[in-house]
């Protein structure tokens, strides 16, 4: 535990109290992924976007296009 020297303001004090509370504490580890499930949704996303095009008619392109450049510049 490190020793405090002089006052802190409320930042550094609370920033302290953190680091001493979870010193010694592990990492929580990352949650591993089924990579057959990953792969799998992987290549559906690839074939969904083609297939919805194709079934898409030109003004439902142009008006989704349309939407998406609104959105773009009203930002």
């Amino acid at each position: 535990m490190k020793k405090r020297s002089g006052r802190l303001d409320l930042n550094q004090l609370a920033a302290s109290i953190v680091e001493e509370a979870t010193e010694g504490m592990p990492e929580p580890e990352e949650p591993k992924k089924d990579q057959a499930a990953v792969e799998s949704g992987r290549r559906g996303g690839k074939i969904g976007g083609k297939k919805r095009a194709e079934n898409l008619t030109p003004e439902e392109r142009s008006d989704i296009a349309r939407k998406a450049a609104e959105t773009r510049w009203h930002k």
